[in-house]
């Protein structure tokens, strides 16, 4: 029998987090000075976030219908991303600590919130102490097998150069933008492969027993803590399915329902059959979603900063969105294109918003679509407000918490109003989606089984003139199509009311056809009824 996803990461509306980038509590003590909050990121400055920021912010985030919180890496690192782990067995004490840790969790559960960890295993920081092990005893050390070190120059006592200067020429080609990506010219200009050929980053020799007892282990020692599952960082380095495997046994032992995506950028059908991982990160659906909705809206430049979106955005018309959907909705089997998360941007990628060209218009299409696809949407921090960002680290802005006179208040009224549609409508969640039409800019689609009461009809308009598109929809014959009103559709419909009317659309025909009026840069929902409702 397959081993499917826990049932309610479908039901899931999942928020992702930047520790050091949300919100900063003065429970906190700080060690010395930080970056300005509201200054523009760098690469390596701290701002001061923290868990308890996190934990004194959930009423935002459950008005938001946030039921999910998904942390980039809280383990101890001397990094603001902490993707260089150094003690994956504490809580940075920047953050909080493991008892912030403990607030967070238990805080999140009484709201019946779940909260995911970022797990990064293919590589640790150079902090991390069986690496620095090595750096102080050399050959002697008995971790020198955690590592992928040059055998050679270890035994001959020359140098491991894990701190070079930046005259060191290829060894900064990654942090110039340009990608160098040769593990045998790293390993002999640093004296041990690193990810990227970035020295802060040791990749680990995830073929020794003992590595892998001890990633197997922080693994249970956090699920034990109480977290509700992992995103796993660039899983693909990690070139054995059996140590995925094992990785899912030993965390599913402990909790069944623990939550194990991904970070995967392409479609993988192969990894999701029950035995490695519940879900990837859906950056196929990004990538169909800003290709269609931005339309000359968009910002090319900002889009090709990333080499991977750079090579999936296209400019769809409605037809072509309409077969990118019907194509993801088939590559994975139904319970694993319902735990997929759906997300518009990352940390890792330019925000949804600034990619559109800072049109809101696209980015309430992306989300009326994120929020009615099979699958768990996530919504990047500060996305709710407006928060624009370019390329790392511009992405990685600190939330402006004191300047909410800058909020996008109706954009926030949106997306809180279609999670709330979300979650009031088992249709919205459900596994069934077809698409109805499309034509020039305009396509629609059907979410709900078979029984056609009570599920939905999304219809979108990426072009710049109103449109009518005509849908063919047997099972909804003799139907009404009852318009939901969401914030912005007019003044008066509001964060709390989101259907505000009882105004009916159109009347599907006794053979299925309806035509549906679509407003300009803009969707429309509607609620399928019978005509005597």
């Amino acid at each position: 029998m397959i081993d499917q996803p826990p049932p309610w990461v479908r039901d899931a509306v999942f928020y992702q987090v930047f520790p050091d980038r949300f919100a900063s509590s003065g429970r906190v003590p700080k060690p010395g000075p930080l970056e300005p909050w509201d200054a523009p990121p760098t690469t390596r400055g701290f701002k001061g976030g923290d868990l308890l920021g996190v934990v004194e912010h959930l009423d935002h985030l459950e008005r938001l219908g946030v039921t999910a919180i998904y942390l980039n890496p809280v383990f101890a690192s001397a990094s603001n991303h902490r993707y260089h782990t150094y003690d994956y067995l504490a809580v940075d004490p920047l953050l909080g600590g493991d008892a912030a840790l403990r607030e967070l969790i238990d805080a999140c559960h009484g709201r019946s919130m779940r909260v995911i960890l970022d797990g990064v295993f293919n590589h640790t920081g150079r902090g991390f102490w069986p690496f620095h092990h090595v750096l102080e005893a050399g050959w002697a050390s008995p971790y020198r097998d955690w590592f992928h070190f040059d055998e050679e120059a270890l035994r001959d006592g020359r140098a491991i150069r894990a701190y070079p200067s930046s005259a060191d020429g290829s060894l900064e080609l990654r942090d110039a933008g340009r990608e160098v990506h040769d593990d045998a010219s790293g390993t002999r200009a640093l004296g041990y492969a690193a990810w990227w050929n970035l020295p802060a980053l040791p990749k680990l020799n995830t073929d020794h027993p003992a590595v892998r007892e001890y990633l197997f282990g922080v693994a249970e020692h956090w699920t034990r803590f109480g977290i509700d599952g992992w995103r796993l960082d660039v899983p693909e380095e990690i070139r054995d399915a059996e140590f995925w495997r094992e990785f899912r046994r030993r965390v599913k032992a402990i909790n069944p329902d623990a939550y194990i995506v991904a970070e995967i950028w392409e479609e993988r059908p192969e990894v999701l059959q029950g035995d490695r991982y519940d879900a990837l990160m859906n950056y196929p659906l990004l990538a169909a979603i800003l290709s269609f909705v931005a339309g000359d809206h968009r910002d090319d430049g900002l889009i090709g900063t990333n080499h991977t979106i750079r090579a999936a955005v296209t400019r769809d018309d409605g037809p072509a969105f309409a077969r990118r959907l019907e194509h993801l909705l088939s590559v994975y089997d139904p319970p694993f294109v319902a735990a997929q998360l759906n997300l518009l941007d990352s940390h890792d990628t330019p925000r949804f918003l600034s990619m559109a060209g800072g049109d809101a218009a696209s980015f309430r299409m992306a989300t009326l679509v994120q929020m009615t696809m099979p699958g768990a949407p996530c919504i990047y921090y500060g996305d709710e407000v407006g928060l624009p960002g370019g390329a790392d680290p511009d992405s990685r802005r600190a939330f402006p918490w004191d300047s909410q006179d800058a909020w996008d208040r109706d954009l926030l009224a949106f997306v809180s109003a279609t999670t709330a549609l979300r979650d009031a409508h088992p249709a919205l969640r459900s596994d069934q989606l077809r698409v109805l039409g499309a034509s020039g800019p305009l396509a629609a689609y059907l979410r709900g089984g078979a029984d056609a009461d009570g599920s939905f009809v999304v219809a979108l308009n990426a072009g710049e003139e109103p449109g009518s598109l005509a849908i063919e929809a047997p099972t909804l014959a003799g139907r009404a199509l009852q318009v939901v009103v969401l914030p912005g559709d007019r003044p008066s419909a509001t964060f709390s009311d989101p259907v505000v009317d009882k105004v009916l659309g159109p009347v599907v025909d006794s053979s299925g056809r309806a035509a549906i009026a679509i407003p300009a840069r803009g969707g429309r929902l509607f609620r399928v009824i019978p005509p005597t409702a």
